[in-house]
């Protein structure tokens, strides 16, 4: 599975209900917090520009971001960038040594996750140069692992957006870095 050689930016969420009590939210739909509007708002020097399309998971804490960030767009709601359905792990405290290739009992197998997420994006970046994308930090990690071969590392911010571009300078392909609202 590879990505569409074109840049984009992605940003989690902000700060969900779910986040705030250390559970894991997965597909189960959560409110931005008090401190997830705030992050969010603070996001909105960045975010909110020109893009040629803004996608967002189909869960109210994308929505409730990119609303909030980039206040004067019009967002698409894709439900394959939903959060991977972490099963009967969902609503539990999150752990710290998550097993992202174990299929979770009642879960999404990591796979179809990662098939679906590449899938979603790649129909997204067929269609538009330069897209923002609002989704969770599983997405991300789906599209870490594409990138460099694993989905750990350090978890995505809440509502820090990356900017996610080709270089075939690197030996993966790809840079990963923090988006400050410079040029694509």
């Amino acid at each position: 599975m590879q990505l569409i050689k074109k840049p984009f930016v992605f940003a989690r969420h902000a700060q969900s209900a779910d986040n705030a009590a250390g559970i894991i939210g997965g597909s189960t739909d959560s409110p931005l917090s008090n401190l997830g509007v705030l992050q969010a708002k603070a996001a909105r020097p960045y975010l909110d520009r020109p893009w040629s399309a803004i996608y967002t998971s189909d869960l109210m804490r994308t929505i409730q971001t990119a609303e909030l960030a980039s206040p004067r767009h019009t967002l698409t709601q894709m439900t394959e960038l939903r959060e991977r359905h972490w099963g009967v792990f969902e609503g539990q405290p999150i752990m710290d040594d998550m097993n992202y290739f174990e299929t979770p009992p009642e879960g999404e197998p990591w796979s179809d996750f990662l098939e679906r997420t590449v899938n979603a994006v790649n129909t997204i970046l067929l269609t538009h140069e330069a897209p923002l994308i609002i989704a969770h930090s599983g997405i991300y990690r789906a599209l870490q692992h594409v990138i460099s071969g694993s989905p750990y590392g350090p978890r995505i911010g809440n509502a820090d957006p990356v900017l996610i571009t080709p270089n075939t300078n690197t030996s993966h392909g790809w840079d990963i870095i923090p988006f400050k609202g410079q040029l694509l």
